[in-house]
């Protein structure tokens, strides 16, 4: 499921930066694109109606995999579609349907966070990180091996042919989503939410929409909710601002497609799976409070790495010391994140909660990081914008210091 999760995400994000740098697009043009997944910040608009209604005709094979097939399959057709197009004779409704793209994305992320968070009792938080990291491993499989084939063959095949080669991969997902094992969500607490068919239309609503929210809030009390999601919006914004113009970087400092293919998705993969296991086991061990802020803190120094390969210029053996360094950084503390934000979800609410805290999470990469193209124009220099990224770290860790006692007390509340 980590890999449907991840696989998108490769369509819109770094295949096709370089798919739009290849093109001669400008780097200010690729960073206002790829705004077109800010979706993933709106998603819990709707995730209400994926904890409560079911897709006919698919939801025998569960709720969640009939929303993560129905999904899958829109972007099959949406994909075929994008690969008959050239962005430079019609860059806009090459937008529209990368945003097409997104859509989907972001209500399949929806139903597979959910499902990950249904698979365990209310008293086995413990699993959390683990769990977290076979999502987390997943997920950059699903980004970084259609990343690798796209890299790999770009120069051969062309774009427009590559993404073909996507939407046979994507047949595979599908085919291989219907195997998936979905646990019965029928617990008693769950049921008390579910309305009848005899239920007007109003009270369907509220209960669907506003309970979820309102539980939130009273649950955990207003001022350590808002607390939450500024952390939740803060902590990985200097990452999205690497992670947008990572592709337009490795070009404009000399390194080719094949370099890109092998160095940063097939060795990056690698030290990913590593990594996140390594981060597993840290956060089952001592907390991911704790994880947060050793996470946190080393997320930030890696950013400095990338200022030294833009002084030094296209060395391989450079990159590949970066990315071990950027890799366990953000392997560690993406296991702490979400092992966290699943353990101060209700189960009663998985998709509506959890799509809150990733969608606070997503603004901050999406809407702000759409400006990191003209803001490494502005800057006039690489150096200062990863030095800039590594600044935008700070603040979520100091008011994870702050809110330290009350976070704790939340994960044991939700246990409980």
């Amino acid at each position: 499921m980590g890999i449907c999760s991840g696989f998108p995400s490769a369509l819109i994000g770094s295949n096709l930066s370089g798919w739009l740098k290849d093109s001669g697009i400008s780097r200010g043009e690729i960073g206002l694109l790829g705004t077109v997944t800010f979706v993933y910040a709106l998603n819990f608009l709707w995730a209400p109606l994926i904890d409560r209604l079911k897709i006919p005709g698919l939801s025998r094979f569960g709720s969640r995999k009939s929303w993560v097939i129905t999904t899958q399959l829109i972007t099959l057709f949406i994909l075929l579609g994008l690969a008959q197009l050239q962005p430079t004779q019609n860059l806009f409704l090459f937008a529209v349907l990368a945003f097409a793209i997104a859509c989907c994305s972001a209500t399949q992320d929806i139903a597979i966070d959910a499902f990950r968070i249904d698979q365990f009792n209310s008293d086995e938080t413990d699993k959390f990180p683990a769990a977290a990291a076979m999502s987390i491993i997943g997920w950059w499989t699903g980004y970084s091996g259609p990343g690798y084939l796209a890299f790999k063959n770009a120069d051969a095949l062309g774009w427009n042919q590559v993404y073909l080669v996507m939407a046979a991969v994507l047949c595979v997902l599908i085919i291989a989503t219907f195997f998936v094992q979905e646990k019965s969500r029928e617990s008693s607490r769950q049921r008390a939410f579910t309305v009848s068919p005899e239920t007007n239309i109003e009270s369907w609503l509220h209960d669907t929409f506003t309970t979820p929210f309102k539980n939130f809030f009273q649950h955990n009390g207003v001022r350590v909710a808002l607390a939450l999601l500024l952390f939740v919006f803060l902590f990985k914004l200097g990452e999205a601002f690497l992670g947008r113009m990572s592709i337009v970087f490795y070009k404009e400092i000399g390194f080719s497609n094949e370099q890109i293919a092998n160095i940063t998705k097939a060795f990056g993969w690698l030290l990913t799976v590593t990594f996140t296991l390594v981060g597993s086991v840290f956060n089952s061990r001592f907390g991911v409070i704790r994880g947060l802020l050793i996470g946190g803190i080393a997320m930030a120094s890696s950013n400095l790495l990338y200022s030294i390969i833009a002084e030094t210029g296209p060395k391989p053996w450079l990159l590949m010391v970066t990315l071990v360094v950027d890799n366990f950084t953000a392997a560690f503390s993406s296991v702490a994140l979400v092992a966290f934000l699943s353990a101060i979800t209700n189960k009663s609410f998985s998709a509506t909660q959890y799509a809150l805290f990733a969608s606070i999470g997503n603004f901050g990469r999406i809407s702000l990081a759409g400006a990191s193209g003209y803001m490494v124009d502005l800057l006039g220099s690489w150096s200062v914008f990863f030095i800039v990224t590594t600044l935008m770290v700070i603040p979520s860790l100091i008011l994870l210091m702050l809110i330290r006692k009350d976070l704790t007390r939340v994960i044991a509340t939700n246990r409980d």
